[in-house]
């Protein structure tokens, strides 16, 4: 038995060794096995053995200790738990033995957690669990879940939609104080907010959609001149019938943007806003904020006014029939517009095409790439997938919409003291280094070039558009590009080739263009302060962010369901991304991308960052935009992406063009 004076010196020894230990701080991050690795906050990745990570979770941000291990490998020990993002959670529901537990979704937490008697809800064996974590595991590796709300079983119609909607931590409940100011909005309050607004409702104004859209936040009128046209852009306006940062706005803040999720899309504004009051419906008294713009024969812009007014929109028109009318067709539907209407469309047409010339010569346009429509059965599963077909309408609307977009930039920039514009920055800064070295390789003529300015940028996009070179260079930048940003300064938007850009089209459907009239009602019209902090900024573009994931989460899902009926015949498709393990392919026929691992292939392949390139024996290649062959090959159930393999045919890969 150890003595008073062992015993001290044992605890001062102790002391003495936590004092000296060095400790690093770094993030979590999760792997698809049972181990994981922390990202150190001087850089390094430490790895974090199985019963390490069964103690964390990922993104927790932690304190640790490095250690050696077997043949000098190094490896981490949790030491403190600093601050743990991760709140709730998706799983399904386990029972082995007598435990219960949730099996999360969640990528990367691979261990099941405890759910004690209290909190089960009552779910049942194989149900979609919505959870929050209630005992963190970093003490013992034994967490805890408590479930908040059960989705349902695999089987039930809509599942899909629901347990995404619960990964993303989106609601679909409007709360009660909104409710109440919903209940407050009425046609009277249309009609008495229309009192000294412009009449601009003997103007042919037109909606241009969807047929199914009810969501209609724009309507377009061009009017010939001596030196080309008034385009006018009418522009929904929430913002009127709206308390200023109210109930329904904070609402709306948070929801950042409607999501058009496949068969039921989730409004960004109730339907008493979005489909109702504010709709710019046909033959119907609506608020809108309409931009005159006077559009130079050349498609330069000219003078442009901005106005609280009243409109009435002539027509609600489809895609089809605008392009119909565009194309000189003659059916009965087209015979059947009135005169005013027909005119209308004509002088829009001739607009925008002017606008596109000039976008054509100064700025930069964004590339087409093909589009299809999921059409979904009653189990809300995807019966069929249809291209979905960009017309001349299609390039009108647009063509119109960053005209207007471009005034509301000018308007704020000159206006308003704060305001809200969409930036890009062009290229990745981490990635500069291998773009050069990509020009070096196989466009010399354009390394002198500054391709981190915006006239660098667009010369650069320019000058690769056509270049003829055994890589697809433009498809290997497009792919370095970095995310477009909010500012609230103006600064360029590289990838439109633009000095400063925002967006104000869609209030209806985008926070963002909903905060801009805010703004430019502040700035024009004697409205309310409505300023937005930078956290609440960033906050809008992570809110923003996170709903496109759960867009294409649940889309990718969907099409990893009707996968299977791709059956066993070879599809075209293009190589759409590489990466180190393989590439993805997008096929011709209905837009699904599959992944072609190298481990289903012969020999080693090696990854070129720099032309992104896939090489193998004998020179094989895979790139960018090269035209393969594919069978489906599978699932990967956990990743919820489709497989495929390389078709046995001469044709499933191109030879190195050199």
């Amino acid at each position: 038995m150890l003595n008073a004076d062992a015993l001290s010196q044992l605890r001062q020894l102790k002391t003495d060794i936590e004092a000296n230990k060095v400790v690093h701080p770094g993030t979590v991050k999760a792997t698809n096995g049972r181990f994981g690795f922390v990202a150190l906050d001087d850089g390094r990745d430490l790895y974090l053995p199985q019963e390490q990570m069964q103690r964390v979770l990922p993104g927790d941000r932690v304190e640790v200790t490095e250690h050696e291990g077997e043949k000098g490998k190094t490896y981490g020990q949790v030491d403190k738990l600093l601050e743990s993002p991760l709140k709730t959670f998706v799983g399904r529901y386990k029972v082995r033995g007598k435990g219960h537990f949730v099996a999360p979704e969640t990528p990367g937490l691979n261990h099941w957690l405890f759910i004690p008697p209290k909190q089960r809800a009552g779910a049942e064996p194989g149900d979609f669990i919505y959870c929050e974590v209630a005992k963190h595991p970093v003490k013992d590796g034994k967490g805890q879940a408590g479930i908040l709300r059960v989705l349902g079983k695999p089987d039930r119609s809509g599942i899909e939609r629901a347990v995404t909607l619960a990964q993303y931590d989106l609601n679909e409940d409007w709360p009660q104080d909104a409710a109440d100011e919903l209940e407050q909005l009425s046609e009277d309050r249309v009609a008495q907010q229309a009192e000294g607004r412009d009449d601009r409702t003997g103007d042919p104004f037109v909606t241009i959609d969807s047929p199914s859209t009810q969501d209609m936040d724009d309507a377009l009128c061009a009017v010939p001149n001596a030196t080309g046209w008034t385009l006018s852009v009418a522009i929904a306006d929430p913002t009127a019938l709206l308390l200023v940062n109210g109930p329904v706005e904070r609402e709306a803040r948070r929801r950042a943007t409607a999501i058009y999720f496949p068969g039921e899309p989730r409004p960004m504004l109730h339907d008493t806003l979005s489909t109702q009051l504010c709709s710019l419906v046909p033959d119907v008294r609506r608020l809108a904020v309409v931009c005159d713009i006077q559009v130079n024969n050349d498609g330069s812009l000219g003078e442009f006014s901005l106005k609280e007014a009243v409109i009435r929109s002539h027509g609600k028109l489809s895609y089809d029939l605008v392009d119909g009318v565009i194309a000189g067709r003659s059916d009965e539907e087209i015979q059947a517009l009135p005169d005013a209407v027909s005119a209308n469309i004509d002088q829009l047409a001739q607009a925008a095409n002017a606008l596109r010339r000039w976008r054509e010569e100064h700025a930069l346009l964004s590339q087409d790439r093909p589009e299809f429509r999921l059409r979904l059965d009653e189990n809300r599963h995807i019966r069929a997938i249809e291209p979905s077909q960009q017309n001349e309408a299609h390039r009108l609307v647009e063509e119109c919409m960053v005209a207007a977009n471009r005034c509301a930039a000018s308007a704020l920039e000159a206006n308003s003291p704060s305001g809200l514009f969409i930036t890009h920055p062009g290229l990745r800064d981490d990635r500069l280094d291998n773009i050069r070295e990509l020009l070096k390789r196989y466009a010399p003529e354009l390394t002198e070039l500054d391709i981190t300015s915006a006239e660098g940028f667009r010369e650069l996009m320019r000058a690769t558009e056509k270049l003829e070179s055994e890589v697809p260079v433009k498809s290997i930048l497009m792919r370095q590009l970095a995310r477009a940003e909010l500012s609230a300064t103006p600064a360029p938007h590289q990838g439109m080739g633009l000095p400063a850009y925002t967006t104000f089209t869609s209030p209806l459907r985008k926070y963002s263009d909903f905060q801009v009239h805010r703004l430019l009602r502040a700035a024009l019209w004697n409205g309310k302060k409505a300023d937005m902090s930078a956290e609440a900024m960033a906050a809008l573009q992570d809110a923003q962010f996170n709903a496109r994931r759960a867009a294409n989460a649940l889309e990718q899902w969907l099409k990893s369901l009707y996968a299977p009926q791709l059956g066993k015949q070879p599809h075209t498709g293009v190589i759409s991304r590489t990466t180190s393990a393989g590439f993805f392919v997008r096929l011709d026929s209905n837009g699904i991308e599959g992944f072609v691992t190298t481990r289903d292939m012969t020999g080693k392949y090696s990854f070129d960052p720099v032309t992104l390139r896939l090489t193998g024996p004998e020179e094989r290649i895979f790139q960018l935009d090269q035209p393969v062959t594919v069978t489906f090959a599978g699932v990967d159930a956990d990743k919820r992406q489709v497989q495929f393999k390389l078709a046995e045919t001469s044709d499933s890969e191109t030879p190195d063009p050199a």
